[in-house]
């Protein structure tokens, strides 16, 4: 069906027609008749068809005001209902932007890269595959901070993960407080569509809060965590007496990230390199779904341009035989 989205400019209608009563109009040039040569002309029969005919332009110009007035009330195409697929899962992503993930221990394509870069190259594709779910995107470092909130809208979730960059959230890493603030925004969520995944290579060395008792409360608010220790365990590093084995992943405190899983109902993951990492994501793809009433739009096609082409031809009919009576 065709609806109006701004019925009421049909208002502007009578514009034309109070404009020519309020305006006076101007004054009759007085001697007129020696300026006009075809006087004798008038009293030949059929002389008053001539000006009869000139009234076209008038009528002309009505249609193209009647069309510019229907462009400008943006005529629509209303479409059939067409329902959206919703899962009905709200799920936040954390991820760690702390100095330490600018260790180069992930490969991808031969090519070493540290892992900010692996975490964007495989979670790209997670979010990319989570149609029908709300997606949002904690980052954090000293700070946890909340770039993106529970949106449909995947593309800017994306985005705004691969413009994110190392140490802009600080140098340290406040794992609790990043719990804390996805329990904050998933807490007006209905219970059991709340999920949380995690995803740092350290130890909480900052923020405020213990990731403890973040979990706490987070198994209190029915929130579930998912959480994932990246880093590779053996790296080899040259030095000036040969190759040494080194553990880049020392610090990482599975222990705890464990714990926070546990409590909370998720499950722990290990990503020592990007197989690994991307099988993880393929096992979240598993999450059960809670269903929710199948929500519906109606897609919506704007219609302006065809009156208003309409009108901009008329008014070159009009310029165009305003031009010829002159010549």
């Amino acid at each position: 069906m065709i609806q109006f989205a701004w019925p009421w400019l049909a208002f502007a209608l009578p514009l034309p027609v109070i404009y020519r009563y309020l305006i006076p109009a101007g004054e009759a040039v007085r001697g007129a008749a020696l300026r006009v040569p075809f006087l004798q002309e008038l009293t030949r029969p059929g002389a008053y068809d001539g000006l009869r005919r000139r009234r076209w332009p008038l009528w002309l110009a009505a249609v193209a005001w009647l069309l510019i007035v229907a462009a400008g009330s943006r005529p629509e195409w209303l479409g059939d209902p067409i329902e959206i697929p919703v899962t009905g899962r709200d799920i936040m992503m954390a991820v760690d932007l702390s100095e330490s993930m600018s260790e180069k221990d992930f490969r991808i394509r031969g090519e070493w890269v540290n892992r900010l870069t692996a975490t964007k190259w495989v979670a790209t594709d997670f979010i990319e595959r989570r149609e029908g779910d709300r997606l949002g995107l904690i980052l954090f470092g000293q700070r946890a901070y909340l770039q993106t909130p529970l949106t449909f809208d995947l593309t800017t979730v994306r985005e705004l993960l691969v413009e994110s960059q190392i140490g802009l959230a600080g140098r340290a890493t406040a794992i609790g407080d990043a719990i804390g603030l996805g329990v904050k925004r998933l807490r007006e969520r209905p219970e059991g569509q709340r999920v949380l995944i995690l995803l740092t290579d350290g130890a909480n060395t900052a923020g405020e809060v213990d990731p403890l008792q973040a979990a706490e409360l987070a198994a209190t608010e029915g929130l579930k965590i998912y959480t994932i220790g990246i880093g590779a365990e053996e790296k080899l590093v040259r030095g000036l007496f040969g190759t040494n084995r080194i553990n880049p992943s020392a610090d990482l405190d599975e222990k705890t990230l464990q714990a926070i899983a546990t409590q909370t109902g998720g499950r722990y993951f290990r990503a020592r390199d990007t197989a690994q990492l991307e099988e993880i994501y393929r096992l979240l793809d598993q999450l059960e779904p809670v269903e929710q009433d199948p929500k519906t739009f109606r897609p919506v096609k704007a219609l302006f341009y065809w009156p208003l082409g309409g009108a901009l031809m008329l008014a070159a009919i009009l310029f165009i035989g305003h031009i010829r009576v002159r010549a």
